[in-house]
């Protein structure tokens, strides 16, 4: 088997100009005569369905490991097929993509989540997969929402362009040693949380209630936080024009939640992103971490399984759990590929009940096969099957956010986490930082509108 590890030395990504006007190019073409196969106008070719298959992990170093052993498996299963395997750190994962669109040398699959689909579709990058799904033995077998959280994402009249892999639901971790010995109540009211924040926060001995993401992928905690306290359960109001974010509640959560940076929290956490907040919380005396299910196991392996819990967010007004989408995870097949029915077979292989089942035990996340998700190491992650559980017994509601926007990931990050840590250090008031951000996503829907109309 070969398989390689590469990283994306390009940094950062294109503006939110080159973006638009790649998809304007794409649609241009499509206009002009093009079939609209692809930025590249190569449709590709089902192929042998057999020989080299090229993977992009769009989580490398993360899941190398167990992505080589479902490779090994399938390769064992299909030796007249080999995949090479790529990894590529999410951070640069978008950029290496996007440049791959615009000059050539795309994979035959990749890691296609659904912040980053509704920019790939709009380039017409993606392979559409309701056809061979249907013909599969996966076919009824995959989570639900989850396939429809992908086919909203899409954006494009309800199509399939990514086969899920996982849900990595959003999760609060505290130390269950640190309370008790506080004689705190577990976190699972926001009254709670504020409440063990304040109390377990000593600067002296540098011991810290909490710690916020300030770096990047701020902005999606900093949403479920204001969603989380408003119980405000949509991203758009009743006509599907204007966004909620800057509803006078959620300002007032997010005020309240910004509150907490160097008060309770540590004063590293303006530039923190997850891998520096995760090792922050591991290795010092913090008493409460969100995060997600991804590093269940690094906490684990960190603080052993005695001293810490993972549950769902906390509860707001009511008694109701309101949270925003994670983003669902899953394998896309790109358009240019010359073997695509040998990359299909791969993404066949990996979405079956054994591999989902191998890679989200590994990952420790919610398994997008329905088989894989009853197995037995489902029940004894505790954080796993909360967060399945918490999603599957009405308790909890989901604010989508608008993944299908083609400029969401630019807005969500490029131009407002710099402005979130504004607000952090306290030189922009949160009602500007989210009146900003709502006219940003207000001219981005109404675009979007008018393209589908």
């Amino acid at each position: 088997m070969k398989t390689s590890i590469h990283r994306s030395s390009r940094g950062g990504r294109r503006s939110a100009a080159a973006v638009a006007l790649s998809a304007v190019l794409a649609l241009t073409a499509t206009a002009c005569g093009d079939d609209g196969s692809g930025s590249a106008g190569d449709k590709g070719a089902d192929g042998s369905g057999k020989g080299k298959v090229v993977f992009w992990d769009n989580n490398g170093g993360v899941r190398t490991d167990i992505w080589e052993e479902i490779i090994a498996d399938f390769e064992k299963a299909n030796p007249d097929i080999e995949v090479e395997y790529v990894g590529i750190a999410a951070t640069e994962y978008q950029s290496k993509v996007d440049t791959a669109l615009q000059g050539g040398g795309l994979p035959d699959v990749g890691g296609v989540g659904a912040a980053m689909l509704a920019g790939f579709a709009a380039q017409n990058a993606l392979e559409p997969l309701d056809n061979r799904l249907g013909k599969s033995s996966l076919n009824g077998k995959l989570n639900e929402d989850m396939v429809k959280s992908l086919k909203a994402a899409g954006g494009r009249d309800d199509t399939l362009y990514s086969i899920p892999t996982s849900a990595n639901n959003g999760v609060l971790y505290y130390r269950t040693d640190l309370f008790e010995q506080a004689g705190l109540d577990e976190p699972t009211t926001w009254d709670n949380f504020y409440e063990a924040a304040d109390k377990l926060t000593d600067k002296g001995k540098n011991e810290f209630g909490y710690t916020i993401r300030g770096g990047a992928g701020s902005i999606a905690q900093a949403l479920d936080a204001m969603y989380g306290q408003s119980g405000i359960t949509s991203f758009w109001d009743t006509g599907n024009e204007k966004t909620t974010v800057n509803d006078p509640k959620n300002v007032a959560a997010l005020e309240k939640y910004v509150g907490l940076f160097k008060k309770v929290t540590p004063a590293a956490d303006l530039n923190n992103d997850f891998t520096k907040m995760v090792a922050q919380w591991d290795s010092g005396t913090i008493g409460m971490l969100n995060h997600n299910l991804g590093s269940y196991q690094d906490h684990v392996k960190a603080l052993g399984v005695d001293k810490f819990r993972g549950i769902p967010q906390p509860v707001g007004p009511g008694g109701k759990r309101v949270q925003v989408s994670n983003p669902v995870d899953g394998l896309g097949l790109f358009k240019s590929s010359k073997n695509k029915d040998a990359a299909w077979k791969f993404i066949d292989f990996a979405t079956s009940k054994a591999e989902n089942s191998k890679f989200n035990e590994a990952a420790g996340q919610v398994p997008s096969n329905n088989d894989a998700a009853k197995d037995a190491w489902v029940s004894k992650a505790e954080p796993t099957k909360l967060a399945a559980e918490a999603l599957s017994d009405g308790s909890t509601t989901i604010v989508q956010l608008p993944y299908y926007l083609p400029d969401w990931n630019t807005i969500s990050k490029t131009d407002n986490e710099p402005a979130f840590q504004k607000v952090m250090n306290g030189s922009m008031s949160a009602k500007d930082f989210l009146d900003t951000l709502a006219d940003q996503l207000n001219e981005a829907q109404t675009e979007w509108n008018e393209q589908k109309g």
